[in-house]
């Protein structure tokens, strides 16, 4: 297949911001590889569906360019609070935009960007690389992740590279491997937070220019200043909404600094994140997360504090009152995302802000009061009342019982399904749904450590997408 033929639409629009926004960078040349993951439908869809596994591996083990995009990948530059502390010595330490292309579906501008791709001028200490297990960790998180409806960044491609790594957080030495991962932006937090440290307001002016541009249409505006506040008021919309999906879904990222929030509300960089078994606002991904900072229920609040960080860079755009509403609009906004997530997850038509808040709220009282496995309760009210048998006879059924139960059956009774089919789809015909705790990683894993055994691995990605025909339609 010859990628500079369409429908293959390649683009440099990082480029234009110029070379005070990131550094031209070589990949790291590897001792092997070995393809262990290629994302078909995502390949299909930005139009390099049809390169084979060879040509897959030169550009995306190797970074071959692909024509038509960046000749040389680019190190971003950026800052950031790492557990709220300044951080200015930050930027891609082994990744790099390798390349962008545009979504054939939608049009939409994609970066492709990698992980454990080599050293760069900002690898500080550290050797550029990835674990395996870091790598397959990745891939299980998205495809979880956009299963369950967060918009997430797409895990692309994985290949093994062949090189033995020291690292103190797993049995060493371990396996390496690159990623390239798929996102309609790398532009975050941290990327502004540099030119209001430089004290660069050209180059502040620049980036939001850029970010609307390429990323944030609605916002245009002619007035600089109104352009700067429409900016942050659609980049808080949007923040607010991945933290309710990542709510909605039992999800902890583990490390929300200030340089893994992207200005379009999508997540990526997964390192210590985790699924809760149970509700439970305390519970943390990160061993090293010793006060909790990041915890479960403290997502929110988190996500509010670092978009702070960002309407400070823009003070000097734009007047502080301005920028104040603007931010006032995340709680109502993220309230009504949460709302709005449990009865789509729910597979539900909504009823109206009030109820569906009520409907809500008495889900968690549920989840808290029963300690109900969380995606079992998600699975067995799938359909509201109609699986009321389903439910009651499952693996969960002596904690559908008591008062807070009552009160979550009274609401959800009231509701009628979206799609009654969908509860005829075999995968409600299972008594557990799928999981992705961290038991169910070292379930993929184990095999793949001791026998390079990766049937578990393609089994789980099949499962997974099985779960996500069920309640996708």
């Amino acid at each position: 297949m010859d990628i500079a033929e369409p429908p293959y639409q390649p683009s440099t629009r990082h480029a234009d911001l110029g070379p005070a926004f990131y550094d031209a960078v070589a990949p790291a040349t590897f001792p092997a590889h070995i393809l262990r993951y290629r994302n078909r439908s995502w390949a299909e869809r930005v139009g390099l569906g049809g390169l084979s596994d060879a040509a897959w591996v030169e550009h995306f083990g190797r970074f071959v360019p692909l024509p038509g995009s960046f000749p040389q990948p680019l190190a971003l530059r950026y800052h950031g609070h790492q557990f709220r502390s300044y951080n200015p010595d930050l930027g891609d330490g082994r990744g790099f935009l390798f390349a962008q292309l545009h979504d054939l579906r939608d049009g939409r501008l994609l970066d492709l960007g990698t992980k454990g791709s080599g050293t760069t001028p900002w690898s500080r200490s550290a050797d550029g690389r990835l674990t395996l297990k870091g790598g397959v960790r990745e891939v299980l998180a998205t495809a979880m992740l956009e299963a369950l409806g967060v918009y997430t960044s797409k895990s692309f491609s994985l290949v093994e590279t062949g090189e033995n790594l020291v690292r103190g957080d797993e049995p060493s030495p371990t396996r390496s491997a690159v990623l390239v991962r798929l996102s309609h932006t790398h532009i975050r937090i941290g990327t502004f937070q540099r030119f209001a440290f430089e004290q660069d307001v050209a180059s502040l002016r620049r980036l939001v220019a850029h970010s609307v541009a390429v990323a944030i249409p609605e916002a245009r505006r002619d007035d600089q200043g109104e352009q700067a506040v429409a900016f942050l008021e659609a980049v808080c919309g949007r923040v607010a909404r991945l933290g309710a999906q990542w709510m909605v879904a039992g999800f902890v990222h583990g490390v929300l600094n200030t340089d893994n929030i992207n200005i379009t509300g999508e997540s990526f960089d997964y390192g210590p994140w985790r699924f809760l078994p149970t509700y439970d606002p305390a519970f943390t991904a990160a061993y090293f997360d010793h006060s909790g900072l990041y915890a479960y229920g403290r997502q929110p609040d988190t996500l509010l504090w670092n978009l702070v960080r960002l309407a400070e860079c823009l003070l000097a755009l734009a007047p502080q009152p301005a920028l104040e509403a603007a931010l006032s609009t995340f709680v109502p906004a993220f309230r009504a995302a949460l709302a709005g997530g449990v009865v789509r997850r729910l597979g539900l038509l909504p009823r109206g802000a009030e109820e569906d808040a009520a409907l809500s709220e008495s889900l968690w009282a549920f989840l808290a009061d029963s300690q109900a496995g969380f995606e079992q309760v998600f699975f067995d009210w799938f359909g509201g009342a109609a699986s009321t048998a389903r439910a009651s006879g499952g693996l969960a059924g002596a904690r559908y019982a008591g008062a807070a139960f009552e009160a979550f059956h009274a609401r959800l009774s009231a509701y009628a399904q979206a799609e009654p089919a969908r509860l005829s789809d075999p995968y409600f015909r299972r008594s557990a749904p799928c999981t992705m705790l961290i038991e169910d990683v070292e379930l993929v894993w184990a095999p793949i450590a001791g026998a390079d055994d990766w049937s578990a691995f393609g089994s789980k990605l099949e499962e997974i997408a099985g779960m996500a025909r069920a309640y996708a339609g």
